[in-house]
């Protein structure tokens, strides 16, 4: 058991039956009355992000979560196979457990499975990914300010927003908090 004033940002906790991803922490002291905890959770299960005040005297269970390092492969409908590069062993996800992170997915893309003792929760994708682009405008000269950026198409297929001197055909890496361009590659 952990207690809540010793909760860092990125552990993982049980609290009811479900397991969270700590995001936030702040210590609250108000006017009257005791110390609070105010943690920002994220459910690891759902993906919902919500925010729960605890009084400082709290305890968490710390939630043991593996990563194990995986490749991903292809798509076949719904669902979408990954391979653990040491063993060759395939594990299948559906798109409802990938969630939000399937737009970034490529194939040849190394991510980590998150498993919580047996049961495998998602993946966490590397904080920037490189792409290819594969389709965007010729750059307009002009009207135009300090940062114009334009469209481009991405070898996934997903479209970001590039500064103007981008060309088709060149690698570019994208961020996976936001989705936005961070520098040619």
């Amino acid at each position: 058991m952990i207690n809540v004033n010793d909760i860092k940002n990125g552990m993982t906790v049980e609290d009811e039956g479900n397991i969270y991803q700590v995001l936030e922490s702040q210590h609250v002291k108000p006017g009257k009355g005791a110390a609070l905890v105010k943690i920002k959770l994220k459910n690891l299960r759902t993906g919902s992000i919500f925010e729960k005040s605890y009084n400082s005297t709290a305890k968490l269970a710390k939630a043991n979560i593996q990563r194990k390092p995986m490749q991903y492969l292809y798509q076949a409908g719904d669902s979408y196979s990954f391979m653990d590069m040491n063993t060759y062993e395939q594990v299948e996800l559906s798109a409802s457990q990938i969630g939000d992170d399937l737009k970034y997915l490529k194939e040849n893309l190394t991510v980590d499975l998150i498993y919580y003792g047996s049961e495998l929760i998602g993946i966490n994708l590397p904080e920037k990914i490189d792409y290819v682009i594969t389709a965007t405008e010729q750059a307009v000269k002009g009207n135009t300010s300090s940062g114009a950026q334009k469209d481009a198409t991405l070898e996934n297929g997903m479209t970001i927003k590039v500064p103007l001197f981008i060309n088709e055909g060149e690698s570019v890496i994208v961020s996976t908090k936001d989705g936005k361009y961070v520098s040619r590659s």
